[in-house]
């Protein structure tokens, strides 16, 4: 065995090469966010960026690829979260090893192709090694003996579904071949097909995919014109196979990452501390490299599978006994052991490094209760025993566990979870169920823009330069299906060979504007991009007819669009801005940019102070003064990135990208804004004239918006806001300089006569005004009780009230119910040396439902709640009365 690479990273570099000098293009990972296929949550097999090749909707660069895809499997139909921790090879992050061929080499080649690279490159012994053939595969049988020289019994039929792959129930399918290595006898399990094959003796490290035939719909399978080959080959395993271990944690990347672990909460992975350790190792891959891809913690979709996986690893964490948060200070390890391999992982450092601090610190504030609560709900329950679903769905629900964090919180004790009652809890609060995720993405209709896109061809975008030009017609689409031509009042979708219209993308606007044919006229409501590069323009005919082959001159909306380029540029200026201002840890999370205003998401951990915000105005605003023209150049992607350009995380960039450059570092060197983006932008700073930012919010955990105008917009916002100063100014008769001093002297003269008024409240109440009943308390089924109703008095100042009363009492019970504003509320309150007997809870919850209200919340000595009308307030004093026996 080749002692030579005993790195994950080795082996990962010495396939990727090998392939390479085998004539295959290598291909960057693709993003965990899948870019072809909408119905998948995250990337979970090395072929699904090439789907569309495969399926004949898109044309690839090269008849042979090779990669290693980057993958997650932790929701839906493909799930191993909750095997993580427990098993030798479970992952719910794994590097997929693979060789494509796009019609080009087939069967015999991928065989020859893997055996040398197993054999001789890797070096494995000839004799651990043995294959699986579907059983009807006789070509790959006799191909196996003839390349490999293996024995009949070395080469094992199978006739399951296991080893025949489908893309769909229709769709490109066909026959596997699957390559065993024997771990040794000293391991228990027997090879595939035998009744012992779920062991750990014989392990799959690769399957080659023949793909050889088109499965109908009548169940026909048709042999494909071009059989392809798609293999698989997971780089954990092959990497614990060349460093002679049967454990996929027990590599060098694990051993690193665990090791980390260890000295990070002082606890050896040792005995039942193996687990935690492991599920926190492999749990910060999946969750670094998701934020790396532009994911963020959430309660629905990508974004809640994401917190699902930090969750779990946190938990454990905390059984580990780690004190502060843990997963952010392992993540520099992880990213010096892989960022070679994916520099994503370290553009984003800075970002996964605060998103998991972030989402660990929110977490340890609801662990400790939600906790307490499990161990007070599986008190006393023996082994084998079932944890209530409703229990389950409020940790869910009230302290954000999901349901499989409480599943593996409940096995070690032996225990599992009612699932059915807890889908019955989550329906009634009618939240999403695990089984309803789904990808983010519409269901697309790509198939028949890609067909539509190699018949007209790519069109060509001539709006950088131009906003006006001429076209060709080449395809009207109506409703889906193609049509030959639109009259005047139709709606259509209309594809040009050349168009100056920017379609939309990168989080810019598509463009609007006119069509003026020869026979016909057409207003553009909105531009998008079908097919990687097919402009599709969404039109309303409003005179004559456009018909196929029409010359027509389209000509877009060219106040619009300078507005746009304004917006769009000036989001590249606050984007560095930010950076500056709040942090490295800022990236941005989404953009929408229009000829209205700017819109910009970006991760950070809390609100921005008014500091920040003047200091990031300034910033921008000084780089416009500069007034420096924009460069824009075109490059390779990786050519840019390296060169210093800040990338979207989880965009699909082409070969080649445009980059642009803004302004000049202020105090500095060097440029102060390089973005790669193929948006429209100004021709010099100036030309965006003023930046104003109009608000910042949070939209989610650790995501804030801006939202900013520019040029005239911002003119006249600031023109708006003055004139409200002028107006307060002339109101008070002071300068405008003194309006806000003038503003303040009025609150504080509020507030002084609001706690005048309130202490003149409470003096009437107390004195047995204000409302009804006697001064004094009465004596109702044996103890003192006072009971009043207070006009005026609000709900936040009974509870004072309240305790003044108690105080007078010594013993007893004190109901009071005020009105205000037309509605009711009440506060009970129950002396210590009663609450044996009368829960102010319950006799506040009597009094609200007697005057019309749903309940009332608190504690045994004291409680609140409110009715919406004032018209029962006695009924509330009468129903606690009733509750003590009166």
């Amino acid at each position: 065995m080749n002692t030579t690479m005993q790195s994950l990273n080795d082996i990962r570099s010495h396939f990727l090469d090998y392939f390479g000098k085998n004539g295959h293009a290598v291909t960057p990972s693709a993003p965990l966010v899948p870019q072809s296929d909408p119905t998948l949550l995250f990337v979970n097999a090395g072929m699904v960026p090439f789907k569309n090749v495969f399926t004949g909707a898109e044309t690839p660069v090269s008849p042979r690829a090779a990669s290693s895809q980057k993958c997650v499997r932790a929701g839906g139909k493909h799930n191993d979260l909750d095997n993580v921790g427990y098993t030798a090879r479970h992952h719910t992050f794994f590097e997929m090893l693979g060789n494509f061929s796009f019609g080009d080499y087939f069967k015999e080649r991928a065989i020859e192709l893997a055996w040398t690279l197993l054999t001789k490159e890797f070096g494995l012994p000839v004799e651990k090694l043995l294959v699986t053939v579907y059983a009807s595969d006789d070509e790959a049988h006799g191909l196996w003996k003839k390349i490999a020289g293996l024995s009949d019994d070395k080469i094992i039929r199978i006739g399951t579904s296991d080893n025949f792959w489908s893309m769909g129930d229709t769709g490109p399918c066909g026959p596997c071949s699957e390559i065993f290595y024997d771990h040794g006898a000293h391991i228990p399990g027997g090879p595939p097909g035998s009744p012992d094959e779920d062991g750990d003796r014989f392990i799959e490290i690769w399957n080659l995919v023949f793909m050889q035939f088109d499965q109908q719909a009548d169940g026909a399978r048709v042999s494909l014109p071009k059989p392809s080959i798609d293999t698989g080959m997971g780089l954990e395993r092959i990497a614990a196979v060349l460093q002679g271990t049967h454990d996929n944690y027990e590599t060098d990347l694990f051993k690193t990452l665990i090791a980390a672990s260890e000295t990070a909460t002082g606890v050896k992975a040792e005995g039942d501390r193996i687990p935690s350790h492991r599920v926190i190792a492999d749990h910060l891959r999946s969750t670094s490299f998701l934020i790396a891809d532009g994911v963020t913690p959430s309660n629905e979709g990508r974004g809640y599978v994401l917190r699902r996986i930090m969750r779990r690893a946190m938990r454990h964490a905390h059984l580990l006994g780690a004190s502060e948060p843990l997963m952010h200070r392992l993540a520099p390890v992880l990213v010096q052991q892989m960022g070679g391999a994916y520099p994503e992982l370290r553009r984003a450092e800075a970002n996964i490094v605060e998103t998991l601090r972030q989402e660990e610190e929110r977490f340890r504030r609801t662990l400790g209760r939600g906790m307490s609560l499990l161990e007070e709900a599986t008190d006393g329950m023996s082994s084998g025993g079932v944890l209530a679903g409703d229990v389950a769905f409020k940790l869910y629900d009230t302290y954000g566990f999901p349901l499989d964090l409480t599943q593996d919180a409940v096995r070690a004790m032996g225990l599992t979870v009612d699932t059915d009652g807890f889908d019955a809890a989550m329906k009634r609060q009618q939240e999403q169920s695990r089984e309803n995720w789904a990808g983010s993405g519409q269901q697309a209709t790509a198939g028949e823009w890609f067909k539509l896109r190699e018949r007209a061809g790519a069109t060509q975008f001539l709006g950088y330069e131009h906003t006006e030009t001429t076209g060709h017609l080449l395809a009207l689409v109506r409703d889906g299906a193609e049509v030959e031509s639109a009259a005047a009042g139709e709606r259509v979708q209309a594809v040009f060979d050349h168009t100056p219209f920017y379609a939309e993308s990168g989080g810019q606007a598509g463009d609007t504007g006119l069509i003026d044919g020869a026979h016909g006229k057409a207003r553009v409501l909105d531009t998008q991009k079908q097919a990687g590069d097919l402009f599709v323009h969404d039109i309303e005919v409003t005179e004559g007819t456009l018909t196929l082959g029409d010359r027509a001159t389209l000509a877009v909306d060219a106040d619009k669009r300078t507005t746009t380029r304004a917006n769009h540029s000036a989001a590249h200026l606050l984007h560095a801005a930010l950076g500056h201002v709040l942090g490295a840890h800022v990236a941005q999370k989404g953009q929408m940019v229009d000829d209205e205003r700017m819109r910009f998401d970006f991760s950070h951990g809390g609100p921005l102070t008014d500091a920040e915000i003047e200091a990031i105005e300034a910033e921008v605003n000084a780089v416009i003064r500069q007034n420096l023209a924009a460069r824009t150049e075109l490059m390779a992607p990786q050519a840019a990135i390296e060169a210093g350009a800040m990338a979207l995380f989880g965009e699909k960039y082409g070969d080649e990208v445009r980059v642009l450059t803004l302004g000049h570092a202020l105090g500095g060197e060097g440029p102060y804004s390089v973005e790669l983006c193929g948006g429209t932008h100004v021709a010099r700073t100036g030309d965006i004239a003023l930046f104003k930012i109009v608000s910042e919010q949070g939209i989610a955990a650790g995501i804030r918006r801006i939202e900013a105008l520019t040029g005239e917009a911002a003119r006249r916002f600031l023109l708006d806001q003055a004139g409200v100063a002028r107006e307060l100014a002339d109101r008070f008769k002071v300068p405008v300089a003194e309006v806000a001093a003038r503003v303040d002297a009025l609150d504080a003269q509020r507030r002084t006569l609001e706690k005048q008024l309130a202490e003149a409240k409470k003096a009437l109440a107390l004195g047995g005004g204000g409302g009804s009943a006697a001064a004094g308390p009465e004596e109702v089924g044996g103890v003192k009780f006072i009971g009043r109703v207070l006009d005026g008095v609000g709900g936040k100042e009974l509870r004072g009230l309240v305790e003044e009363f108690r105080k007078q009492v010594g013993s007893g019970v004190v109901a009071l119910v005020g009105v205000a504003d037309g509605k009711a509320a009440v506060a009970v309150a129950v002396t210590p040396d009663l609450t044996g007997r009368f829960n102010a809870a319950e006799l506040a919850k009597a009094a609200v439902i007697a005057m019309g209200g749903q309940g009332a919340g608190g504690k045994p000595d004291f409680a609140q709640g409110g009715a919406p009308d004032d018209s029962k307030a006695g009924a509330g004093v009468e129903a606690v009365k009733a509750g003590l026996g009166g």
